[in-house]
């Protein structure tokens, strides 16, 4: 049988399957061979008053504008929103979503966070901030700290990962830190998050980075960012900014790129909910 054959006989009998089908929307059938989103998460910083105010409610609100995955932080309320974490894991089931990663405070009983993380099927425990620092000798200190990090979490079966922000990309003492912490930390035990927002801040090219350093890069935050009047930048909603997103991502899929996390800081003229929502509907279109 020939290749046109065998294309015609396979439209044909989709074709009268969706004849003898009752009509079903706009689309009918269709719909079910169209491709789906790539998963997608949200920082629950970017909710952190709803949160405050209805743990429940708000990661309800979340699960149905779209988000099937979260990433926590450690707050006042602990990583699991005052609850066990066996308690917040079903939550998410219920939910249809699922924790994948939390920023952590990893100087504090990280030993007892990554065995409840990895308890509940957490993939990664992360350092979200280590803020300027006054010689490149600490963050070739920090190497050190994250290495433990990284020995900890793999002991639970989990990754350690940094999370950064545009001060490492900043030349100190003739040295750029964020290239000292990529190459000062074993890739058996360290990733890497990239912010998006922060990396564009800093005047570099995510791509370059994700080339530079393939597979140590797994998990990014995902925030637009749109010039200021006085010549700066601000955040606003994914997609009426500035970052490029379909490319970034498509590089950063090919050199190990895994999570996909929305992130958005406060801006006039929305709140968090609303921001969450929109920024949801964007990530939709993606095909990564």
């Amino acid at each position: 049988m020939t290749n046109n054959r065998r294309h015609f006989l396979k439209t044909a009998s989709l074709a009268a399957a969706g004849l003898s089908l009752p009509f079903i929307g706009k689309s009918g059938m269709l719909e079910n061979f169209a491709p789906k989103a790539s998963p997608f998460g949200i920082q629950l910083w970017t909710v952190k008053e709803d949160l405050t105010a209805d743990t429940k409610g708000t990661l309800k609100k979340l699960s149905q504008y779209g988000y099937n995955q979260i990433e926590s932080f450690e707050g006042k309320q602990g990583m699991f929103w005052g609850m066990k974490n066996t308690e917040f894991k079903k939550y998410m089931d219920d939910l249809g979503m699922k924790i994948v990663s939390s920023h952590s405070n990893n100087t504090v009983d990280f030993e007892r966070k990554a065995a409840e993380a990895a308890e509940i099927g957490m993939k990664y425990l992360i350092c979200p901030y280590k803020g300027p620092q006054k010689s490149i000798e600490d963050f070739k200190r920090f190497n050190d700290e994250f290495n433990k990090s990284g020995e900890i979490c793999k002991k639970n079966g989990i990754r350690f990962a940094y999370h950064n922000h545009d001060y490492s990309f900043k030349v100190l003492d003739g040295q750029v830190p964020q290239t000292v912490m990529m190459e000062g930390t074993d890739p058996a035990l360290v990733d890497f998050e990239m912010d998006i927002y922060w990396v564009m801040a800093a005047k570099e090219d995510p791509k370059v980075w994700f080339k530079k350093y393939p597979n140590r890069f797994k998990l990014c935050h995902v925030k637009d960012q749109t010039p200021t009047a006085s010549g700066g930048i601000e955040s606003c909603h994914l997609g009426k900014g500035t970052i490029d997103f379909a490319s970034i991502l498509s590089v950063g899929k090919k050199y190990g790129l895994q999570y996909h996390i929305v992130e958005q800081e406060a801006f006039t003229g929305t709140t968090p909910l609303l921001s969450a929502e929109a920024d949801a509907v964007y990530m939709k279109n993606f095909k990564i």
